[in-house]
């Protein structure tokens, strides 16, 4: 991995058919929470996500990309975070920082063939690899108390950073159950921080700290009409990062789709996210104060299945314009997605199929 600092001045078809990042967990493109990012990346669940999967291994593949801008007060926090911003400063901060990932996830599961609390297991490791680069402009009019003097200043600085490398490891486990065209989910997931990261830099790939997410699913599908919804909630809780001795408080966030198949392979529809944090954040290297952040997105999606004899392809597409957000940066996001699964066993001869050939 490498790293560039530059500082200026100063079931059947449609149950392998799961939406970009259905099974994948990944980083947010800019540093850690305490930076106004969060372990949960919205997004990540969308059409389809409590339909149970084909048995057996699948291999999703993800190119990310996302481009987000944040105000002062996410700049000041990573600025602080990183220490180039002394807290012993009384300062005046207009700024601005950017943000752009690009990164390519992979994410292989296993769906167990056999009932598990009369529904579908599947596990999961997702793997993430990529390049994140960020930039900070401000202009700083500060206060600092030298001895017993108080010395003022102003000063325009940029700082800019650009990280390459893997990100963190990420264990997912699924409990999907299908009654007739209603579909229930149940997850657990969370965070290996084995990532890219350093508490002194603006960029990270990795998030610095464990985190722990859970939640509930529910999707409507009606094979006969190609209607869908689905709803995916779930709350985050986040450890301590040992680096920084900063917590980021609890979040909830909801995921959302819905779609219209216009054919058996082509897919249409909606998608968007809400998320949340819904305690302060906390400990002794919080300089920041309680830092809850919030963002809103909708989108649109296009997906097609491509059938492969014993392996079945689904190809996806969606992408989200992101509002309302608060301690937060916000901007766009697009998910380009290859899921290979098993392919949907043909359905078994009927007994007066049977009956017929037994006679010729």
């Amino acid at each position: 991995m490498a790293g560039q600092r530059q500082d200026g001045q100063g079931i059947g078809l449609f149950g392998a058919v799961l939406a970009a990042g259905l099974v994948a967990l990944q980083p947010g493109p800019a540093a850690a929470d305490e930076g106004g990012m969060s372990f949960w990346l919205p997004g990540i669940f969308g059409s389809l996500a409590a339909v149970p999967q084909q048995p057996g291994v699948s291999v999703t593949s993800i190119y990310y990309h996302t481009s987000v801008t944040a105000d002062a007060a996410v700049a000041r926090a990573k600025e602080i975070g990183a220490g180039l911003l002394p807290v012993s400063i009384s300062a005046s901060v207009q700024a601005g920082l950017g943000s752009t990932a690009d990164l390519a996830i992979v994410v292989p599961t296993y769906t167990f063939a056999s009932p598990v609390l009369g529904g579908q297991a599947t596990i999961g490791l997702m793997t993430v690899a990529g390049r994140n680069s960020t930039s900070i402009d401000a202009f700083l009019n500060a206060t600092a108390l030298i001895g017993p003097f108080a010395v003022s200043g102003s000063r325009f600085f940029n700082v800019s950073e650009t990280v390459t490398g893997v990100g963190d490891l990420y264990p997912q486990f699924f409990m999907r159950w299908n009654a007739g065209v209603n579909n229930y989910m149940a997850y657990v997931t969370g965070d290996i921080p084995v990532g890219a990261y350093d508490p002194t830099r603006i960029a990270n790939i990795g998030i610095g700290h464990g985190a722990v997410d859970g939640g509930f699913g529910y999707t409507y599908f009606n094979p006969a009409t190609g209607h869908e919804f689905s709803a995916v909630a779930g709350l985050t809780y986040n450890f301590k990062n040992p680096d920084t001795q900063y917590q980021n408080g609890v979040d909830f966030h909801l995921d959302w789709g819905a779609s219209q198949f216009v054919t058996k392979q082509l897919q249409i529809g909606l998608v968007g996210y809400l998320y949340q944090q819904l305690s302060c954040d906390s400990g002794s290297g919080d300089r920041v104060g309680c830092f809850e952040s919030r963002v809103m997105s909708v989108g649109a999606q296009v997906g097609y299945i491509v059938p492969m004899g014993e392996v079945q392809g689904y190809l996806n597409l969606k992408a989200y314009k992101e509002f309302e957000s608060e301690n937060r940066p916000e901007g766009w996001n697009v998910w380009l997605t290859l899921m290979l699964s098993p392919a949907a066993a043909p359905p078994p001869p009927s007994a007066t199929a049977a009956k017929r050939m037994s006679y010729k």
